[in-house]
């Protein structure tokens, strides 16, 4: 019996690898980034796209594979895919959410604490020997029983307000509509929950009502002694003005996992002290991303089975 046809993208780790070609007939997206490069009879095969990274997954792709009906997406976020198109045209379109909630929660607390005491500058304060000569690494910012501004109150944001409690942090959210929460306070826009917080966590799914959402309005409003800390996408926030915050101490430092253009991020965060920096790492755990490429498999294995999908989007 033939296996099902699929077109993957990026690479996968061998206890990812190995399962996925046991099971279907796997074609790697040339390197290109070009189907073109696919001989056109083993694209007219391609049902379903085992889609992992973050670039664009147009409709210039799409429609260079006639029978494609599904793009089961490795990841929690779905934003680079035109779900629209792919509606229009039929195709399905799948996600992993769940499994990776923990480790973007953990993620994202570890870097509020991380930059509110300064860990990094701490510790190259020792290793670059200041501390024998010059004295203690300067007085930092306490995390326990500040104010706590999720935007987002999803699967992760809600992880996140739930481990920040533990620090006696009082929890304020935005969301599109109220939440039912353990007496958390709802506001109804970002600029409000800025001006209330001390500490402001974005955790909106990317799309067009969040591009930009942390303006410079809300940097603004999270004033001279906030922090902001992003594990959601780089376009939800407006990085000009960020940059500009952080430059002009606007806002007093961030803690930054998701940016703009990817990985090749602007140069300007090199020049700063007041940012942390991560690699948009959030899931990245053996255990989790396990977990993620069973997921994707799993949705792949329902498709052809003619089974209900386990985690639709579209």
């Amino acid at each position: 019996m033939s296996k099902p046809h699929i077109v993957s993208f990026e690479e996968y780790n061998e206890w990812d690898s190995k399962p996925m070609n046991e099971r279907f007939e796997v074609h790697p997206m040339p390197a290109s980034g070009d189907p073109a490069d696919i001989p056109e009879d083993i694209r007219n095969k391609i049902e379903a796209f085992a889609f992992k990274g973050h670039s664009a997954m147009d409709a210039s792709i799409m429609d260079q594979f006639p029978n494609l009906r599904l793009i089961a997406n490795y990841g929690v976020g779905y934003d680079t895919i035109d779900v629209d198109h792919a509606r229009s045209r039929g195709i399905k379109v799948t996600n992993t959410p769940d499994v990776l909630t923990d480790d973007v929660a953990d993620l994202a607390v570890g870097m509020l604490i991380a930059c509110s005491r300064d860990m990094i500058g701490a510790s190259n304060w020792v290793t670059s020997g200041n501390w024998a000569t010059s004295g203690a690494h300067s007085l930092q910012t306490k995390v326990s029983g500040k104010t706590v501004g999720i935007a987002g109150l999803g699967r992760i944001g809600r992880a996140i307000a739930e481990r920040m409690q533990a620090f006696n942090c009082p929890i304020h959210y935005y969301s599109r509509s109220e939440k039912d929460t353990p007496g958390w306070t709802y506001v109804s826009s970002v600029v409000e929950l800025a001006s209330a917080v001390d500490f402001l966590v974005v955790s909106v799914s990317a799309g067009p009502e969040t591009t930009s959402i942390i303006s410079k309005e809300v940097l603004e409003a999270l004033g001279p002694d906030g922090m902001l800390v992003n594990i959601s996408r780089g376009v939800t926030v407006d990085e000009d003005a960020l940059i500009m915050a952080l430059e002009n101490r606007t806002i007093k430092s961030a803690a930054l996992d998701v940016f703009y253009n990817e990985p090749k991020i602007d140069q300007r965060f090199m020049k700063l002290d007041n940012v942390l920096l991560q690699p948009h790492q959030s899931s990245a755990t053996t255990e989790t991303r396990k977990l993620m490429g069973k997921l994707q498999r799993d949705n792949l294995e329902a498709f052809f089975d003619d089974k209900p999908l386990l985690t639709p989007v579209a």
